[in-house]
């Protein structure tokens, strides 16, 4: 359930052993050590940018939390950290956040290889999509994913999540625009 209304920052969401909570400074070494231990399991993954300098040129992790705080802070997407038992595992956003006639987001998330397969990130997307139609009142969140990328298929389809459809060339990932599947959970009160 919530701990905070939705007009607040920071966002802390818990479900069971489960928390999704934003990124704070003092997160840097655990962050640093999950993501340095699954390099190679996420490099395949990664949102990459087409013009190679932009790559080189990486925020640095103080900078990463600042900016996720003012997006936060500001409504436009929801960067939250995954702690299992105190533990953090991956990180889950709700991001794209548009109000008006369009009332949408998208979700898009990581997971610790080691944590992979376990139902923890199919419980943190459905927990955000909770938070997202019933507090938030958005009307529609997609998640696009790749084609090949069958254990984030699962957590879609699992999360309620419903095929909508191709978006060729839709994302720049691990150095190509690679295709995406778009799954959508609508709102069926707005």
């Amino acid at each position: 359930m919530a701990r905070v209304s939705r007009n607040q920052w920071p966002l802390v969401l818990v479900e069971g052993e489960l928390t999704l909570r934003p990124l704070r400074i003092r997160d840097r070494g655990a962050w640093l050590s999950v993501r340095r231990k699954n390099r190679e399991w996420l490099n395949k993954w990664e949102a990459t940018s087409p013009i190679p300098e932009e790559n080189r040129n990486l925020p640095t992790f103080i900078e990463m939390v600042q900016f996720h705080s003012r997006e936060g802070r500001a409504g436009r997407s929801l960067s939250l950290a995954i702690w299992f038992n105190s533990e953090l595992i991956g990180q889950i956003t709700l991001g794209g956040i548009s109000y008006g006639a369009y009332r949408g987001g998208h979700i898009g998330y990581w997971i610790s290889e080691s944590y992979a397969n376990k139902g923890l990130t199919t419980r943190a997307v459905r927990e955000l999509t909770r938070y997202g139609l019933e507090e938030l009142r958005l009307h529609r969140i997609e998640i696009n994913l790749r084609p090949e990328n069958a254990a984030s298929k699962r957590v879609a389809e699992k999360a309620g999540y419903v095929f909508e459809g191709v978006r060729p060339r839709y994302l720049h990932i691990d150095g190509d625009w690679r295709d995406h599947l778009c799954y959508v959970k609508e709102n069926p009160r707005i």
